[in-house]
């Protein structure tokens, strides 16, 4: 059994690499959050219901990636100063998100102000946020209370947000959350008093007054009173608001994990292959591409596991599902780009295994399958990122699991011929031959799963595959040589079985059901 909080809070850092936040910070507004729950006086259970809701609310990070890498040039910088901005204020919109975004993707400020202006008037990213967020939450079995916290996320206590819905109709556990991040992230960027201040401007319009007047400067701890962080950056705001008092400071983790009420959640092995593949199928949002890889890479490693022996089949299956999860600290331009990437976007891409190393090799419980997981791009040759490694310094699952991503990868690409790539690649010294035996015997005795998830047919799943894609009514009707009309009445059918009205969430669901490969 391994405790549930310890997993989630390692794999809290891939949010914070999402999101553009220093390290930590999900950590340390964790803290922030229950330290102000349990300050207006919120019981055990409302405070657990605070501590993994502030933990994970940026878990729907992934899901307007697509659409804010193409209408903005990055999505990653889009999340950020969406936060630091006050963007209910045209001022701040013009004087910190348009000059922020635009330096981060390389766009000229007036293009971004256009952008930003249509983005104002679209409520499809916040909506997809809530939904995924939600979604994923449920399938984490995190409880109601953490389900309908997360499905608020995007929510303004204004009622401008999204949902609309204004002041104690919003739960409370989510004003919680948001004063709580807003304190911690301005804590960042400006001196004590001016975080406050800025803090105090936001109530009544994004947050709730209340609780603004009960986040005090001694609740947040030296992060935000005179001796606090400043604008010295997020070791110094972690070490404030989680100092342990007598002048030292305690790693946020072991702080958070210590803030959980009792009785403390443990998972098994399954539950804990349930949450590695919640976050790997939240971060193959990223792209359309990527959407269903994950799982298929992690079934297909484990599988392969049983045919060469001794490999561990329950920790591939965990890197499998993990390993890409890295992916989310890189812009979604560079991995929905059509044609070759530059030298420099090539680097940026490279850097994913490095960032999967980090955030898995942060909470003890992953870092088992860390080193498996950053090495899928190894080669034996030593030709492969991140480290170069060669065959001697590759373990039997990590040279699987390579093979295994170099398989599903050329599968995905629309590669009929993936079987003798990958017999070449063993051919040529650079993946393992009998890894990649045993990854094409796995291959070849995997079957289909499709139809009868949500009631769905197989049209409607074909249609659903079209939909995750994006795809729009017109281009599923040419598609599947249907008229719109019935293309549209498929969508709509397909949105309320499965409960989603976002590209995002019905993509999420496709993946959860291993809907989205046709074989």
């Amino acid at each position: 059994m391994i405790r549930l909080l310890g997993i989630l809070g390692g794999l809290s850092g891939a949010m914070d690499l999402g999101t553009g936040a220093p390290p930590d910070e999900s950590l340390v507004r964790c803290v922030v959050a229950v330290r102000l729950a349990r300050a207006v006086g919120c019981p055990d259970d409302d405070v657990r219901t605070v501590l993994y809701a502030s933990l994970l609310e940026h878990l729907g990070c992934t899901a307007a990636s697509v659409e804010a890498a193409h209408l903005f040039g990055d999505d990653i910088s889009v999340v950020r100063y969406s936060f630091v901005a006050d963007l209910t204020r045209p001022g701040d919109v013009l004087r910190t998100f348009v000059p922020g975004v635009a330096a981060a993707s390389g766009r000229g400020r007036g293009r971004t102000l256009l952008s930003a202006v249509r983005a104002a008037r679209d409520d499809g990213p916040p909506r997809a946020t809530c939904e995924v967020a939600s979604d994923a939450a449920r399938r984490l079995d995190l409880g109601d209370g953490v389900v309908r916290a997360l499905a608020h996320v995007t929510g303004q206590w204004d009622g401008k947000g999204y949902p609309a819905v204004a002041g104690e109709d919003i739960p409370l556990a989510t004003r919680i959350v948001h004063v709580a991040g807003a304190a911690v992230l301005l804590a960042l960027l400006m001196d004590p008093r001016s975080a406050l201040a800025e803090l105090r401007r936001r109530a009544g319009t994004l947050l709730d007054p209340r609780l603004v007047e009960a986040c005090t400067a001694e609740l947040l701890g030296s992060a935000v009173d005179d001796g606090g962080a400043g604008a010295g950056g997020a070791g110094a705001v972690g070490a404030g608001a989680v100092g342990t008092g007598d002048g030292g400071t305690a790693d946020p983790l072991d702080v958070v994990l210590g803030l959980e009420p009792d009785p403390v959640r443990h998972v098994d092995d399954r539950a804990f292959a349930d949450v590695a593949r919640t976050f790997g199928d939240l971060v193959d949002l990223k792209s359309p591409r990527l959407h269903g890889h994950s799982a298929a890479v992690a079934g297909l490693a484990a599988d392969a596991a049983g045919h060469l022996r001794p490999a561990d089949a329950g920790r591939l299956r965990l890197a499998g599902h993990l390993h890409d999860l890295g992916r989310i600290a890189v812009s979604g331009r560079i991995w929905n780009k059509v044609g070759p990437l530059t030298r420099a976007e090539d680097d940026q891409a490279r850097l994913h295994p490095y960032f999967t190393e980090r955030i898995l090799a942060r909470a003890p419980a992953l870092a088992g399958v860390a080193t498996i997981a950053a090495a899928h791009h190894e080669r034996c040759d030593g030709s492969g990122y991140h480290r170069g490694l060669r065959a001697a310094d590759l373990s039997l699952e990590a040279r699987i699991l390579a093979a295994a991503d170099a398989y599903r990868t050329r599968v995905e690409a629309g590669g009929e011929d993936a079987a003798d790539h990958l017999a070449a690649q063993a051919r040529s010294g650079r993946l393992d031959p009998d890894a990649v035996a045993a990854v094409l015997q796995a291959a070849g005795r995997r079957t289909a799963r499709v139809g009868g998830v949500a009631g769905l047919t197989e049209r409607q799943v074909e249609v659903l595959r079209l939909v995750a894609q994006g795809r729009t009514n017109r281009d599923i009707a040419d598609l599947l040589v249907i008229s719109p009309r019935t293309a549209e009445h498929h969508v709509q059918d397909i949105y309320v079985r499965i409960g989603a009205s976002t590209r995002a969430a019905a993509a999420l669901f496709a993946m959860e059901h291993g809907l989205l490969e046709r074989r």
